[in-house]
């Protein structure tokens, strides 16, 4: 796998289009190879903003920090990269504590949900079923529970429970079964390759089998990760650390994520009328936020042909009004 596709962002145009209206903190919270940090830096120092701005990218593979610091030397002093999750972007956000920041407020975040190529195409982090590897799957290697833990350790019940619940495989109960049979005959699932002999001894024909590989290694991959409960932290955290007419972009990349988006979106974006009460032509509340992409934004049919991945991301935007009635 080389850097330069594992630096290869999705989505870029759109994504500085979106964000990069304002002066202020940017925050990048899935660094990944750095791609997207680097467009909104030089899309700063473009606008003639970059002297009151800073931007902190954050990610949970020190891989990706290391990488990142060696390609945005020259922006060193405008930037600052923090190795953890994006869930707990209002404790990292606050611990960089840089005189820089003082005064300025969040103008735009950005969280790009999908697994970098890099780490998809590393047989030792077993996010693939195409490569034999261990069956880790953890975004930040060191500690916290493995996909082997799930699936040599759960029941039946459970594991066909996540792989409906986070994969949306219609045949999770078989798979699941399968799984529990193969533990009790032969031991240990012990790879990637057992575990999609498992899947395709359950599912026929390779298209379908495809599916199902892919379903069943996500659900794993999200339950690992609780990528759904991050996604909840930090929708409803990082709104709130926005400023006036501060943007936050979200690409996600299946329909869970998806979902959880646009429906949060709507929700924070939604006037609440309150009681009805006579010559009450107005809501009593108006909502702080608005959402910018009524349909998302979708990759360039150019982009999809020079990057596959990018077929299915989808960039969703929602932005803090100026100001809000009371």
């Amino acid at each position: 796998m080389s850097k330069e596709a594992y630096h290869r962002p999705v989505m870029v145009r759109e994504v500085v289009a979106q964000l990069v209206r304002r002066e202020g903190i940017y925050v990048d919270g899935t660094l990944g190879g750095g791609g997207h940090s680097l467009a909104i830096l030089q899309a700063l120092q473009d606008k003639g903003f970059e002297k009151h701005s800073f931007l902190i990218g954050i990610d949970q593979d020190s891989f990706a920090i290391e990488e990142t610091e060696k390609k945005l030397m020259s922006f060193r002093e405008k930037t600052a990269f923090v190795q953890g999750n994006f869930r707990d972007v209002v404790s990292i956000v606050n611990g960089v504590g840089a005189r820089q920041l003082d005064g300025m407020q969040i103008a735009g975040m950005l969280f790009d949900l999908g697994v970098s190529s890099f780490q998809i195409d590393t047989p030792e982090r077993g996010f693939s079923y195409l490569r034999r590897g261990p069956l880790d799957m953890r975004m930040r290697p060191q500690g916290g529970l493995s996909a082997s833990d799930i699936v040599n350790g759960f029941d039946e019940r459970n594991l066909a429970d996540i792989f409906f619940r986070f994969g949306e495989e219609q045949k999770s109960r078989r798979i699941a079964r399968a799984i529990c049979s193969w533990r009790k005959e032969r031991g240990e699932i012990t790879d990637t390759e057992e575990l999609a002999a498992v899947v395709r001894n359950v599912v026929r024909g390779s298209d379908q089998q495809v599916k199902s590989l892919a379903r069943v290694f996500q659900a794993l991959r999200i339950a690992v990760n609780d990528e759904l409960g991050a996604l909840e932290d930090v929708l409803r955290d990082g709104v709130g650390m926005l400023g006036p007419q501060g943007r936050m972009g979200v690409i996600s990349y299946h329909s869970l994520e998806d979902r959880m988006v646009k429906r949060f979106f709507r929700k924070i974006a939604a006037d609440d009328w309150g009681p009805k009460g006579v010559g009450l032509k107005e809501p009593l509340r108006r909502a702080e936020f608005r959402v910018v992409t009524g349909r998302p934004e979708v990759a360039s049919d150019d982009e999809v042909r020079e990057n596959p991945r990018a077929r299915s991301a989808k960039l969703r935007v929602v932005e803090k009004k100026e100001q809000s009635g009371g």
